[in-house]
């Protein structure tokens, strides 16, 4: 017996002898079919459920013959669901009339009485038609996943430390297999371009690297954001949706801020990795996903195992290999490699060759703390390029004014966290209470900034 097609149809006739004569051939060919008598029921069934092809007829009210019901109702449906594809049908062949409709967007016109041959082959077509236009919306989805990939893609891991060559040296050895990979360090170590390493090592580069931030992914958005919706699935969704886990089968799934996801979050993501399988949004129809996945976060996971507020089961999914990346601090021999690189690039970007730094502003940098990482001092010398006078940058330049950058106090001890928070706190002192120049000198978001004030019972 031939499958059926996994398709939804949708028939809208007041005559129910047509609807049930529809229906009953076309259920051994579509998986769903679904008839309606009333046309006002239009936009509520579209609102519910979505629906492949919908074959609506022309005329509704007693003695009507020109068609305008149709055409209006075929306007609702275009306004209601683009992406559905829509069947005129009517008793009265007027050529005219099929032209109209075909311009209004129909994609294709019956004449009743229609046989079975004719009614299967014209719905069958259209609905070949639309999963092919799906298919290519994907393909563009994806396509612009991997720009926006290539485009993060550019930056250099530049050091020459002992510490970041281990890290560079367990890239190397797991990159190659397909274990999953986790990467700890504070925000601003570096994180992104190492997932983005691990992939161009992979056996998977040639297919997409799909970056998701976990933090900036509201609740509401979190199953629609990685595993995609289906139309109809509810008030916004106008449009199919393709997951992230989706986009990145075949290649690479890098989950940034994984600390950040709550409890009943964890539990549907660990499903999935557990199944890699991802059921859509309103669908009923797993889709089997093949990723490598890399997970990243600044949040002591552990600890959190312990408190409760994540998931041992899934921190031992994610964490096949665990990766540690120091910070800033840890290497500062990087400091002046990192100036030169960074020195590099902006020059080129704003149009300002040959700049240099002062001996003592080169030292005064690198003894620095840095406790926004790599991303802070990124950020500075970008900063001290665009606002630069001279060929010769001071430390004036770096900071925007005349003040020299403050010098840590010793922390009472050099445990990460204690230096975090003093770090945090010095911030917030300079910047005089204002949390956002305070979140961009340590490379931070406001929401992560205020997060850690409130663990560190820190106040503006």
């Amino acid at each position: 017996m031939t499958p059926k097609l996994d398709g939804k149809i949708l028939i809208v006739d007041d005559d129910q002898q047509v609807l049930y004569t529809a229906k009953l051939i076309l259920k051994h060919q579509f998986a769903t079919v679904r008839t309606e008598s009333s046309p006002s029921q239009i936009r509520p069934l579209l609102e519910k459920e979505s629906f492949d092809v919908v074959l609506l007829d022309m005329n509704f009210a007693p003695g009507q013959t020109s068609g305008k019901e149709g055409l209006f109702w075929l306007k609702t449906i275009r306004e209601a669901s683009s992406d559905t594809r829509i069947v005129m049908q009517t008793a009265y062949g007027d050529i005219n009339l099929a032209v109209e409709a075909m311009k209004e967007g129909a994609t294709d016109f019956l004449v009743k009485p229609w046989d079975k041959e004719k009614l299967l082959a014209t719905l069958t077509t259209v609905f070949e038609l639309s999963k092919s236009t799906r298919q290519v919306k994907q393909l563009q989805t994806r396509q612009q996943a991997l720009v926006q990939a290539l485009d993060g893609g550019g930056e250099e891991i530049v050091s020459q430390s002992p510490a970041m060559k281990s890290v560079l040296l367990a890239v190397e050895r797991v990159a190659p297999t397909d274990a999953d990979v986790l990467l700890l360090g504070e925000n601003g170590t570096g994180k992104d371009l190492l997932a983005r390493r691990i992939h161009r090592l992979s056996g998977r580069a040639g297919e997409a690297f799909i970056k998701v931030d976990l933090g900036s992914i509201t609740p509401t958005l979190f199953e629609s954001e990685l595993f995609g919706h289906v139309r109809g699935a509810f008030t916004d969704a106008k449009d199919h949706r393709v997951g992230r886990f989706e986009l990145a089968s075949g290649g690479t799934l890098f989950l940034d801020e994984i600390g950040n996801l709550s409890l009943p979050q964890q539990a549907k993501l660990l499903t999935v990795l557990q199944s890699r399988q991802v059921t859509k949004v309103g669908s009923h129809q797993p889709i089997p996903v093949d990723i490598r996945l890399v997970s990243a976060t600044n949040q002591p996971l552990n600890r959190m195992v312990r408190e409760g507020s994540f998931r041992q089961d899934l921190l031992y999914r994610i964490n096949t290999v665990e990766i540690t990346l120091p910070p800033l601090r840890e290497r500062r021999e990087d400091v002046p490699l990192l100036i030169e690189h960074f020195l590099r690039v902006f020059s080129k970007k704003y149009g300002k060759n040959g700049l240099t730094l002062t001996p003592a502003t080169l030292r005064h940098l690198q003894e620095y703390a840095w406790p926004g990482n790599v991303r802070q001092l990124q950020h500075a010398v970008e900063r001290a390029v665009i606002l630069g006078s001279k060929l010769q940058l001071g430390i004036e330049d770096f900071l925007g004014s005349t003040h020299r950058i403050p010098d840590l106090p010793e922390p009472d001890n050099f445990h990460l966290e204690s230096v975090e928070k003093q770090a945090i706190a010095e911030a917030i002192r300079k910047h005089r209470g204002n949390l956002s120049k305070a979140a961009l000198e340590l490379g931070l978001g406001r929401s992560t900034l205020y997060r850690k004030m409130s663990k560190y019972g820190l106040q503006p």
